[in-house]
């Protein structure tokens, strides 16, 4: 059974930093490609960055030079580290495992599985 299971989140000042950890489980790391998105209230879900096999990253405009992502495939972990955080990043974020070829990894249904969420809020 695959388990992605996203922690990290939580509360934090505007300017400040968090970093998000997702834990896999019962798939090969390394053979996925692995994205986090992000999902404000009232808002569709969105493409935050991602991170193929061969560890080329992809960023949406808005992370591009806040954010870090990064993958431990020991560990059979990705990272997202978050820094300068804004209000306007206040939302569910999650991770996500897709097999393919990697093309198109700012789109949702390009991944094979999903976490279950962690929740950033960011105060102003």
């Amino acid at each position: 059974q695959v388990q992605l299971l996203e922690s990290g989140g939580g509360l934090v000042q505007a300017g400040g930093s968090l970093r998000l950890s997702c834990a896999t489980s019962g798939l090969t790391f390394s053979n996925y490609n692995m994205g986090w998105f992000r999902q404000a209230p009232g808002k569709e879900r969105e493409f935050v960055a991602s991170i193929t096999r061969r560890a080329i990253t992809y960023y949406t405009d808005s992370a591009k030079g806040r954010f870090t992502i990064s993958r431990d495939n020991a560990k059979n972990t990705v990272y997202l580290q978050m820094n300068s955080l804004k209000p306007e990043d206040t939302a569910v974020y999650y991770c996500a495992a897709d097999v393919g070829s990697g093309l198109y990894q700012h789109v949702s249904s390009q991944y094979d599985y999903w976490g279950q969420g962690t929740q950033v809020t960011v105060s102003s």
